[in-house]
């Protein structure tokens, strides 16, 4: 029987990621609480972490919560897909100006001016 931490993650990471069929849930019990684990597709890692990782800290609020609900204290551990490419370092080639992987910095003054409110 699914335990109803677990539904709540499935519900909620299907409704967000294009590859359903690839959504993967683990449940372990320890003395620290429940784990869920989750694996997902390399391309729908994005939707669930979202910017600045902010769709993983609701989501993990949200099974908190349940836990809390439940007697229990609810993790999630978000588990690197294969393949993926964070974290690596690309290098730069002859043909590639260290300009184009650097991106350049205004400063205030130059901001406020490219928007043209004066």
């Amino acid at each position: 029987m699914i335990e109803q931490d677990q539904q709540v993650l499935e519900y909620v990471t299907k409704a967000l990621v294009d590859h359903t069929e690839s959504v993967k849930i683990t449940r372990t019990i320890d003395e620290r609480g429940v784990l869920l684990s989750l694996d997902v597709h390399a391309e729908d890692m994005g939707k669930i972490i979202g910017k600045m990782g902010n769709t993983a800290k609701a989501i993990r609020t949200i099974l908190r919560v349940v836990g809390i609900k439940n007697g229990a204290r609810v993790n999630l551990k978000i588990n690197e897909p294969e393949g993926s490419t964070r974290g690596m370092t690309s290098t730069l080639t002859e043909s590639q100006p260290a300009i184009a992987k650097t991106p350049s910095m205004k400063t205030v003054d130059e901001a406020m001016a490219d928007l043209n409110l004066g």
